[in-house]
């Protein structure tokens, strides 16, 4: 009898074991999408700010969205 007694509470606690190692990875990943989504948020920030810096440039060119112009980058 204690045998089985000591296989049934060894299967408990590596149960249990699995258990704490399952939210542990729950909470990494809630960490990790956090994480992402910041990056993400400021990744978009940092290309608006972009835009925003190539508006005056593009201007002074005259290469501006609404100039008309059809012609690519490398042609003269």
């Amino acid at each position: 009898m204690l045998w089985p007694m000591f296989f049934l509470a060894l299967a408990f606690c590596g149960i249990a074991v699995l258990g704490v190692l399952a939210v542990r990875v729950g909470l990494e990943v809630q960490r990790f999408s956090r994480a992402v989504g910041d990056s993400s948020e400021r990744i978009t920030r940092a290309a608006e700010n972009l835009e925003r810096a190539t508006v005056p440039l593009a201007a002074r060119t005259g290469r501006g969205a609404g100039s008309g112009e059809t012609q690519g980058p490398n042609e003269t």
